[in-house]
């Protein structure tokens, strides 16, 4: 690397196909202005005596998917260590009370993941409206008969209702981008203000009136106890015959068991891009029914979307150099509400 006044050590820890994606050569060339980059760069373990030999004198830790959880064990080899900036979204898998005892600066890229997520789900409300996954699975059968198109009921994105639940970094975004449809969206969200959700074009709504009255509903709360099986049987039938459930969010706000029920009479269609558990076993009735769609947790960050967090975090990085504030901190009173 370059020669230069002394910068602050740092090491970047996540699986090494991570690495290669999220860290291309304008990333490297970006951190090696910034600070110092010894071998290894990347590591995706804390444990080998060649990697806590340089945690010695780490001051930053970059992080992303396949890092290892800071243990105070870990955290104890790290004694210069002040920031850890994460190149993904959550941060829940790796960081423990020792991080906050030691008041070690976190920052995120939630919201840089979040655009993907709305993007997705924004294409899934519209498929939805059109019931085009279905459609899809019906024209295997039947091939050079299109008459079963009218069976799907009316086929329209018009003079819909989208029930938003939650009023999160993905949920605000999805609420813009409905702007663009000539529908009606309700949200719902305990932390919600009415006048922010009204200012974007939603009416704020408690969560059985939104049930009732969505065409679509599509889920953006985070996986806490307080939102586990949120939407479960009592909430499925309280929704309208042939709504579609849109889920993106986390498998486990969703009762399967519930789910599976409901889809299989045909009195609901489901278009899931996470579930609980996942994956599915193989032997639920999920795979096999023609209303529902399911995708491999795709709706997040991937391939080149995951730079877009990865130059976030070095933003956030600028930014501490500089004695800025960060603009994507994760706090403890924040930490316990995060995805």
């Amino acid at each position: 690397m370059t020669d230069g006044p002394r910068r602050p050590e740092a090491l970047l820890v996540m699986e090494p196909a991570h690495f290669r994606v999220q860290f291309q050569q304008a990333q490297l060339d970006r951190l090696d202005r910034l600070v110092g980059l010894a071998d290894p760069i990347s590591t995706d373990e804390l444990d080998s005596p060649a990697v806590r030999s340089r945690l010695r004198d780490v001051e930053v830790l970059l992080t992303s998917w396949g890092c290892p959880t800071l243990t105070a064990d870990r955290l104890a080899a790290a004694p210069q260590l002040r920031a850890i900036f994460h190149c993904a979204g959550t941060v829940r898998p790796l960081i423990t009370d020792e991080v906050w005892r030691r008041q070690i600066l976190v920052t995120n890229a939630a919201d840089e993941n979040a655009i993907p997520v709305a993007e997705f789900t924004l294409a899934a409300i519209v498929f939805a409206g059109k019931k085009a996954p279905f459609l899809a699975q019906d024209a295997r059968k039947h091939r050079d008969d299109w008459s079963y198109a009218s069976k799907r009921g009316e086929l329209s994105n018009r003079d819909r209702t989208i029930g938003v639940v939650g009023y999160s970094r993905v949920g605000r975004r999805v609420v813009d981008r409905l702007r663009t449809l000539d529908v009606t969206v309700l949200v719902t969200d305990p932390y919600a203000n009415a006048a922010q959700v009204a200012a974007a074009g939603a009416r704020l709504v408690e969560l059985p009136e939104l049930l009732r009255a969505s065409d679509v509903l599509t889920l953006h709360v985070p996986a806490l106890r307080s939102t586990r099986h949120l939407i479960g049987a009592e909430e499925l039938a309280l929704l309208r015959d042939g709504a579609t459930i849109v889920n993106t969010a986390r498998g486990a706000v969703v009762d399967t068991a519930a789910l599976e029920r409901e889809c299989a009479t045909g009195r609901l269609d489901a278009i899931l891009d996470v579930t609980d558990p996942e994956p599915l076993p193989a032997d639920s009735i999920l795979y096999d029914l023609p209303n529902v769609m399911i995708t491999p947790h795709i709706a997040g960050s991937l391939g080149s979307e995951t730079r877009r967090m990865s130059d976030s975090a070095i933003d956030e990085l600028e930014r501490y150099l500089s004695g800025r504030p960060p603009r994507a901190a994760v706090t403890p009173d924040t930490f316990g509400m995060s995805a």
